[in-house]
């Protein structure tokens, strides 16, 4: 009788995965900020168990300082930062390191295409210091988070970014409280041990020698716990770890960067998968 019943839920979980993947929406691509036309790998419809899904949102006031001036939706706006190639080098990383069998490109979602998000277990924000989430939008996001949901963001800095950041998530979660990540939470032991953590800086630091910006000195890890001590929001704020994904293959970026911010994207979505 016990096999029968775990055949029987296999039998249904194989089906309501494949319902899921049916009303996925397809790939899709937008130009970036800073690229226009990345090319793509050959395998990138293939289908998968994980994608990395990047959090398409409208930022404050039109864009980082008035640079995007055009439709969110339509790419080119705060959004894209490192996109995709940040996504593939992560999602390259995680096939070479894992046994996860993931889609080689990334998934760019929108908050408001219906019930989409909820294909997406996995989702990451960039530039969240620049982001300003309508209230339907916000409302989405926590029932996404409280259903099971994992949110990572990250690429941050300082005071002000990080006022603009909660501005947003407080209408996501007004009751629950940000707090500092503890070394032992099983998201920085699921695969790596990552009690050694530093500072990882952008790109930037390639012609400024300087680690931090703007006043974001320290690094911080924080998150937003669901009630049953499950970690629904994963925030990496004075640090850039797209940028670490981003210029991986680049000689000329420190691998002490880029390997700790890969680690950290591993653990990170071992845990959203595992968790």
């Amino acid at each position: 009788m016990r096999l029968k019943s775990v055949l029987l839920s296999a039998g249904v979980l194989v089906t309501l995965f494949t319902a899921a993947q049916a009303l996925q929406k397809p790939f899709r691509e937008y130009p970036g900020w800073e690229y226009e036309a990345f090319p793509l790998p050959r395998d990138y419809a293939e289908k998968t168990e994980w994608v990395f899904a990047r959090l398409m949102y409208p930022p404050m006031g039109g864009g980082r300082r008035g640079r995007f001036a055009g439709d969110w939706r339509e790419g080119v706006s705060d959004w894209t930062t490192d996109y995709p190639r940040s996504d593939r080098h992560i999602a390259q990383a995680l096939r070479r390191l894992t046994r996860i069998h993931a889609r080689s490109v990334e998934q760019p979602v929108n908050l408001d295409d219906g019930d989409d998000v909820y294909n997406w277990p996995f989702l990451y924000g960039v530039e969240v210091g620049h982001w300003n989430l309508t209230d339907q939008q916000a409302a989405k996001m926590r029932d996404y988070l409280l259903r099971g949901g994992f949110f990572m963001c990250d690429d941050f800095h300082g005071t002000w970014e990080w006022e603009i950041f909660v501005n947003s998530m407080r209408r996501v979660f007004p009751d629950r409280p940000i707090v500092d990540i503890p070394n032992s939470d099983p998201i920085f032991h699921v695969m790596y041990d990552l009690d050694k953590r530093f500072q990882v800086p952008g790109a930037q630091y390639l012609y400024t020698g300087r680690i931090y910006e703007y006043d974001g000195v320290e690094p911080h890890w924080r998150g937003i716990y669901d009630d049953r001590g499950r970690l629904m929001v994963a925030i990496c704020h004075n640090m850039d770890l797209g940028d670490s994904w981003e210029w991986a293959d680049d000689p000329n970026y420190p691998e002490r960067f880029s390997g700790l911010g890969i680690r950290i994207a591993v653990n990170y979505i071992m845990y959203a998968m595992s968790h």
